[in-house]
């Protein structure tokens, strides 16, 4: 992509109404826009590193055997009505509104309902499971507050998948496959040294649920993790009854305060049976499907990646989400930028050329903060070489190009 075309501008100073360093840097970089408290429109440099983190979890999901649909927005009120989640007592985080003809409908926080709904006309025998499906989707929730930038939203992108099984042992060990997933989704976008799982609530079909909580001090969630286990407890079930149930030494623990990136629960048969969903046996007798729901959250994922990698210049992208591995600075007057980048991107590499006519100093400020993995100057010292600078490093080396390529393409 040509700098130039890109419509956001990059800011100097931070937004006055933001406290949040992912929402800070993203805003300043041009990746986002914020239209509202708690939600944020995707510029282009903003979205293409959502898509890189989406597509790392759909190929995760495909792999399990899940396969992508996509609900709807619009909720029922009877639907939701039936397993008691309609009334605000019940869930206070629901966004409503009203058609012209006076009935109730509300935005989507999750799709359990709906899905199970649905599945009564798809499901009939034991044959048709195990069932396995996913969609990635804006959902709404009416957050008290959203100070957090994209970590916490009104308006956010979920991945929220449902599985349907015949059997606790099914459910078992499609739960693990999907905890070991997600384990390798967080390690893909560089957060899985400071993600990790953490025992939390149950509710009534499982002793317990399990989070995946990321180490960082702009999170609102205090977790007591077993660096050594890699194991941790949130502080809603921080209990010496809990701790002694999964063999955890309280002396061992230390309170972090972490972010919420996925969770895993395992539901029972709580909707299926206050929705009528039911299926044949082998034997010819009507069951109740177990379910299981698994979300993780791509914006709030891309803000914790923010959060955690950059310094006082800018953004670090990991290159597995970075919206292109190169930033191509081009300091000439000769033409020859254009041929590089076209180049570049016939060796398959990804690349943003900043063509646009500014200063050096201005070019090299905005490299640095929008973050990209690499940077490649070309100017009237380098000749014909090009000066190659990984973003974390302190020196540049110069190369030429067909240099470059090879290690920008390893």
């Amino acid at each position: 992509m040509r700098q130039s075309q890109l419509f956001s501008k990059t800011r100097r100073e931070a937004p006055k109404d933001e406290t949040a360093k992912n929402a800070e840097l993203l805003i300043r970089g041009g990746f986002i826009h914020k239209d509202l408290a708690g939600v944020y429109s995707f510029l282009p440099l903003g979205l293409l590193a959502l898509n890189k983190i989406n597509d790392i979890i759909r190929t995760e999901m495909n792999s399990l055997g899940a396969v992508e649909l996509e609900l709807t927005t619009l909720q029922d009120k009877e639907l939701w009505q039936k397993t008691n989640r309609w009334d605000d007592s019940v869930v206070d985080n629901w966004f409503k509104t009203k058609l012209k003809n006076g009935s109730e409908l509300g935005l989507g926080f999750t799709h359990e309902e709906p899905l199970t709904n649905l599945m009564i006309n798809h499901l009939s025998s034991y044959q048709d499971l195990p069932i396995f499906a996913y969609q990635i989707q804006t959902k709404f929730r009416n957050e008290t507050r959203a100070k957090s930038g994209l970590m916490r939203g009104r308006e956010f992108l979920m991945k929220d998948l449902y599985s349907f099984t015949a059997s606790p042992a099914e459910l078992d060990d499609f739960y693990e496959r999907v905890a070991s997933s997600y384990e390798r989704i967080f390690a893909t976008v560089g957060l899985g040294d400071v993600t990790f799982r953490t025992f939390a609530s149950g509710g009534v079909f499982s002793k317990y649920s399990h989070e995946f909580q990321t180490l960082t001090e702009a999170g609102e969630d205090t977790i007591y993790l077993d660096e050594a286990k890699r194991i941790a407890v949130n502080q809603e079930v921080y209990t010496d009854e809990v701790l002694a149930d999964l063999s955890l030494d309280k002396s061992s623990l230390v309170a972090k305060k972490a972010v919420e990136v996925g969770n895993i629960f395992k539901l029972g048969t709580r909707f299926s049976e206050a929705l009528g969903l039911t299926y044949k046996d082998a034997s010819g007798q009507s069951q109740f499907p177990i379910m299981g729901s698994y979300g993780l959250g791509p914006t709030r994922l891309l803000g914790t990646i923010v959060e955690l990698s950059h310094d006082d210049k800018g953004i670090i992208w990991p290159r597995s989400v970075a919206p292109f591995k190169v930033h191509l600075v081009d300091l000439t007057d000769s033409g020859s930028g254009e041929k590089i980048y076209e180049t570049l991107r016939q060796a398959g590499i990804e690349v943003l050329w900043d063509d646009r006519t500014l200063s050096a100093g201005a070019k090299f400020a905005d490299a640095d903060l929008i973050g990209l993995p690499y940077r490649l100057v070309i100017s009237a010292k380098t000749g014909t070489k090009v000066e190659l600078k990984p973003r974390t490093a302190d020196t540049a080396e110069l190369v030429s190009l067909d240099e470059a390529i090879a290690l920008l393409t390893k």
